[in-house]
């Protein structure tokens, strides 16, 4: 299983914000068939403020950008939930050129076994 941390934010505005968390109380069937088909084992979205962290793991061996290539053409259905929810929303201020959900960097990790350290060399 390997783990993938990504942000971006919200559009400035109370009622884009209330409209994405009303939203993910109702996410379509689609796209959640269509996330586990690609690969997702496990989705998780924290808000602050406007700010969303994406926290997704993944089966072993897969990439992130595939996964969501995947799961974005997976049916029209899907293509239109992620045109809806790219209408609520923006890339966060320190991405990538073209980049919509950016990935972060990790720099700690305390593992359930007990061991804590430093992870990542740079940028993913």
């Amino acid at each position: 299983m390997n783990r993938h941390v990504l942000t971006l934010n919200l559009r400035d505005d109370p009622a884009a914000i209330a409209a994405y968390r009303e939203h993910h109380q109702r996410v379509w069937p689609e796209v959640v068939d269509s996330l586990r088909r690609a690969g997702v084992k496990q989705m998780d979205i924290h808000l602050l403020g406007r700010q969303l962290v994406m926290i997704v793991e993944l089966d072993d061996g897969l990439d992130i950008r595939r996964v969501f290539s995947t799961h974005n053409a997976a049916s029209g259905r899907v293509a239109e939930w992620e045109r809806l929810m790219k209408s609520l929303q923006e890339p966060a201020a320190d991405a990538a050129p073209g980049e919509w959900w950016a990935v972060m960097e990790p720099v700690f990790r305390l593992d359930h076994m007990g061991q804590a350290g430093r992870v990542g060399s740079g940028r993913s």
